[in-house]
Formats: C-alpha cells, structure tokens, sequence
C-alpha cells in the first residue's frame, strides 16, 4: 500500500508542476478581487477544484454575491459526478471515511493519471490515487496562497495579460483529453453550444454544465450508432 501512494506521488510530479503554475496565477489575481491570501488558500484546501474556484472568483468579483459565486462554482464541479462514479471499482472495500478522504483528494489530473495508469495494471487503485491527490491538494493549496500572498503587493497584473494563464492550462488539460477523431463531433457539439449561450445572455459556468452534457450525449449516440452497425 505505501509503496502504491509512493508511486502515485511520485509519477503526479510533472502535473503537480504544471498546476502549480497557474495555481500561482490564480492566487495572484484573486487576492487583486479582494480574497485576503489566506482564504484563497482555504478555499484551495477545503474546495480543491481549480476550475470552480476560477469561476467562482470571477462571478464574485462582477456581481459581488458570495451565493452566486458558490452555485457557479458548484454547477462548474457536477463534472466530479461522473468521476466519482469511475471510481467505484477502485474504492471498494474502503471504509466510508476513507473514501471521503480520497474523493475529496481526486482532481482532474490525479483521476486521470490513475485511471490511465490503471488501464495499465490492475494493480493500481485507491493507494495511488490517494498518494497522488496527496501531492496535488497540497502543491495546489500552497501555489495558490503563494499566488495571493505575492498578489497583494503587485500592481493590476490583469493589464499584462496574466489572466491569460487560465486559458491556457485549460487548452492544455483538454489537448490531455483529445482521442483523435473520435472526438470531433462531441467537441463540436460543445464548443459551438457554449459559445452560443454565452452570447446569448446564460451564465458562463451554466452554458459549460449544459454544453458538456449535450457533448456528452452526442458521444453516447455516437456510440450507440457504431454498436448497431458492427
């Protein structure tokens, strides 16, 4: 067991470094909306979902409501529905406390990276995803206050482009997640939704919920379409 979180530690490095970076940047630019350092990192610790956090940062700095920025945030991480529930082979057997330990540890990067892994082995399983979550909750947790800490004393970093950060690791996670062709049409169907509702007046974390699920079901039809001809 130990030596299965070492390894999952160990191999979550490389992502761990990526992340740290544009938790760094977020860190920045929250405490530039007002979010003392040390909630930002609260926040990162007790939420540990980077991509809610953003939104939710954003949705209170342009309507200042703390209700609204929290269901932003949690419209964003009904994605974690769907993660969670991949994991249910990998988590049997632990006791309930356990398993709130690691969900609460799994992230985009450490849940991919286990899952991969695993296509692998069958050998890796909850040791590795909690050993490898362990690492990114706290590189995570300490870029993002680091981020906020060093924020406080720098001038408006949005004019220099920073925000930019943001976009561009989520260009990298989704290169992570591209299969090739495969993915074109489901891609497609989201892409083109989201940008539609947006432009259309629907709140930015509610047209990324919605569009996914429609990517989603475009995915199943395509699926379901070459079950039938094979």
């Amino acid at each position: 067991m130990l030596n299965l979180m070492k390894h999952g530690a160990i191999s979550i490095l490389p992502l761990a470094a990526g992340a740290a970076l544009y938790g760094f940047a977020f860190g920045l630019l929250a405490a530039q909306t007002g979010f003392p350092w040390w909630s930002v990192g609260l926040m990162s610790a007790t939420v540990h979902a980077g991509s809610s956090q953003i939104v939710a940062v954003e949705q209170f700095a342009n309507a200042s409501t703390v209700l609204g920025a929290a269901f932003a945030g949690a419209a964003l991480n009904l994605r974690y529905i769907g993660i969670v529930a991949s994991l249910s082979e990998i988590l049997a057997g632990l006791s309930l406390r356990a398993k709130l330990i690691a969900i609460h540890m799994t992230g985009d990067e450490n849940w991919a990276l286990t899952m991969s892994e695993r296509a692998k082995s069958k050998d890796i399983g909850a040791s590795f995803l909690i050993g490898s979550g362990m690492v990114m909750i706290c590189v995570w947790t300490l870029s993002t206050a680091s981020g906020a800490l060093v924020g406080t004393v720098l001038p408006d970093l949005e004019r220099f482009g920073l925000g930019f950060a943001f976009t561009a690791a989520f260009i990298a996670m989704a290169r992570g997640l591209w299969q090739g062709r495969p993915s074109i049409l489901p891609w497609t169907v989201a892409f083109g939704l989201a940008i539609a509702m947006v432009y259309l007046g629907l709140p930015k974390a509610y047209a990324i919920v919605a569009s996914a699920l429609c990517g989603l079901l475009a995915s199943h039809m395509i699926r379901q379409i070459r079950g039938s001809s094979q």
